[in-house]
């Protein structure tokens, strides 16, 4: 198995002091640290050289540029991405960002990451990811709709409710699905176009969403905080816990933690850091940045830093905000037990490294924050049996997929004497490479 080129050449992760900022230091390369862990799962699982070859590159990369007329009249050109990695078990699947520092290497890394998520929980789907590269803070919700619209219709072809099947991400929401599901659907024969409801998941309930949807990356990290609780014999009642990152993703964690006993101590988000040790209501502060976008005016909290975010103690930490926000200093200031991962790739290598040698256990990304994903593909499975599962069902489903992966995933790590995040990998490596084998290369 030959190590790849483009994983040595990763950025090593900042190690410059940020004590009083509350942005982080300049990013590595997500796709290059994604490529340096494919390459460390391929050798415990001896994959072949000829799929290792397939799966460093994406199968299609998709550049678009559309014009859209905003509010004041003018028109603005704007750049969209949708990366295809690798359908090999099902159809791509993957979120859509819309975000001011979207690259088409952040994208590669994201699109892998999806590959390798979907085989591991054994879900027939693929991987890929998009996105377009603007604030949409700045953009009233009229110019988000005619940007994901002309978005939509710049796509095409494709996308397709069996081919490629868009979700949620970054900067988007259901509203944004739907907007994405009517163009689509317009854009096809009348007579089928109820059968490309299915086109995204993640929408909205009355458009065809699934129950559970909006809640199941959160209850998904949650259910594996409780596995890993239950396998160190540690009582979440009465623990406590801090989130970075207080959107869909980390805001319904922290409520979910909070009904099991957690306190949560600390968070942030793109403006800045708070902190209360005596503990914030997950419930209100959700409420508080549904009005005003952000945590930082929270009045119920002490406002800090970055650094000092990082070295408040508490026995979890969840990062659910965007990718390498975890570096060497932020790894050497951590004081807790364990790190799950409800952001895709928050942590650099190093810092890793830097978390094992502490005793910090981590729970890698693609199997901690793969609720939402799982519950894409009972949206997916309703709308094409048209179907309607009741929330009882989806989170009972969810539950139960959820605590078996890990499961295998922590049964893999021990066998093999390897941290959790290569054993994840190599789980959904074996999958992958097994299909390959028996389907062959065309032609």
């Amino acid at each position: 198995m030959a190590q790849s080129e483009v994983a040595k050449q990763t950025k090593a992760a900042p190690t410059a002091s940020v004590a009083s900022s509350t942005e982080a230091p300049p990013k590595g390369n997500l796709y290059t640290i994604v490529q340096g862990q494919l390459d460390k799962a391929a050798k415990a699982v001896n994959l072949s050289r000829e799929v290792y070859t397939i799966l460093s590159q994406p199968k299609n990369e998709l550049i678009v540029h559309f014009p859209v007329r905003l509010d004041d009249g003018n028109y603005r050109l704007f750049k969209g991405y949708r990366v295809q990695h690798n359908n090999i078990l099902g159809p791509y699947k993957g979120g859509i960002r819309y975000h001011e520092d979207v690259t088409l290497d952040e994208l590669k890394g994201l699109g892998a990451s999806m590959t390798w998520k979907s085989a591991l929980h054994d879900i027939p789907f693929g991987g890929a990811k998009g996105g377009i590269k603007f604030n949409p803070r700045l953009h009233s919700k009229g110019e988000l709709e005619r940007i994901t619209r002309r978005y939509t219709h710049a796509l095409g072809g494709n996308i397709g409710p069996e081919s490629d099947i868009p979700a949620p991400d970054v900067g988007t929401n259901g509203q944004t699905m739907v907007w994405i599901m009517d163009t689509f659907m317009n854009m096809r024969e009348s007579s089928d176009k109820n059968a490309m409801r299915r086109v995204v998941t993640g929408k909205t309930i009355n458009s065809g969403g699934s129950y559970g949807r909006e809640s199941a990356t959160g209850q998904g990290i949650v259910h594996c905080i409780t596995e890993w609780a239950k396998h160190r014999r540690f009582n979440l009642n009465g623990s406590s816990f801090m989130v970075q990152g207080f959107g869909n993703v980390g805001s319904h964690t922290a409520k979910i933690l909070a009904k099991l006993g957690s306190t949560l101590v600390a968070v942030g988000d793109y403006k800045g850091y708070i902190a209360n040790p005596e503990g914030l209501n997950a419930h209100k502060l959700a409420e508080h940045v549904a009005q005003t976008g952000s945590v930082e005016s929270y009045k119920h909290a002490r406002v800090i830093g970055r650094e000092e975010f990082f070295a408040t103690e508490a026995d979890l930490f969840i990062p659910a905000a965007l990718e390498l926000e975890i570096g060497e200093t932020e790894a050497k200031n951590l004081r807790c037990k364990v790190v799950a991962e409800g952001a895709n790739g928050p942590t650099y290598p190093e810092a890793e490294a830097i978390l094992a040698e502490r005793g910090i256990d981590l729970l890698p990304d693609i199997l901690v924050n793969s609720g939402g994903v799982m519950v894409s593909y009972f949206e997916w499975l309703q709308n094409k049996r048209a179907e309607r599962w009741p929330l009882e069902e989806v989170e009972q489903r969810l539950e139960e997929w959820m605590k078996r992966t890990f499961g295998q995933v922590q049964d893999f790590a021990e066998e093999l004497k390897v941290d959790m995040r290569t054993a994840a990998y190599a789980i959904g490596l074996d999958r992958i490479e097994k299909a390959y084998s028996e389907r062959g290369i065309f032609p």
